[in-house]
């Protein structure tokens, strides 16, 4: 579990830029220990992982909690941008959520097959985005264990955190 005082890094991939503000808007709302980072296309999304093009300086390139992902983007899509980061060793471990405007299954079938973590159908209103959020924060910064250690070693009898 990451305590609520740990910033954590959502890494949005989003070519529409009000839905970018939306989503800022609601994860505003929800807290300020969330790190936003925006990309706009599938191609920006696999550099800033990789610390490639633009985003070479390592130490502005934060490695993200949670990926964002929209579907529909230029240059490269959001499945294919899926797929790569789901066949790099480095890269396949991050959690990567689909929100997207389509409600195609298709979609939602591929997504999963790349492995994906989950899929949303992205709300078009500041209410409904600051309650997906709030799920969001709630189930993969509370509920989820990201890092791991700390619950290995509760398991383990253990009261501390390596």
């Amino acid at each position: 579990m990451i305590h609520p005082s740990q910033l954590n890094t959502v890494l949005i991939a989003d070519d529409d830029l009000d839905d970018c503000v939306l989503v800022k808007e609601a994860f505003g709302e929800c807290g300020d220990n969330i790190n936003l980072t925006f990309v706009h296309d599938g191609i920006q999304l696999l550099q800033y992982l990789r610390h490639q093009g633009v985003y070479a300086d390592s130490s502005a390139t934060q490695r993200p909690d949670l990926i964002l992902l929209d579907l529909n983007m230029p240059l490269k899509d959001g499945h294919e941008a899926l797929a790569e980061v789901k066949a790099d060793p480095y890269l396949r471990s991050i959690p990567v959520v689909v929100l997207t405007i389509s409600s195609r299954e298709e979609d939602v079938l591929r997504t999963y097959e790349l492995g994906g973590a989950g899929f949303i159908i992205k709300p078009t209103s500041l209410n409904d985005m600051v309650e997906v959020v709030k799920v969001l924060n709630e189930y993969w910064f509370e509920v989820v264990e990201l890092s791991g250690i700390e619950h290995v070693n509760k398991i383990k009898g253990r009261n501390f955190v390596q």
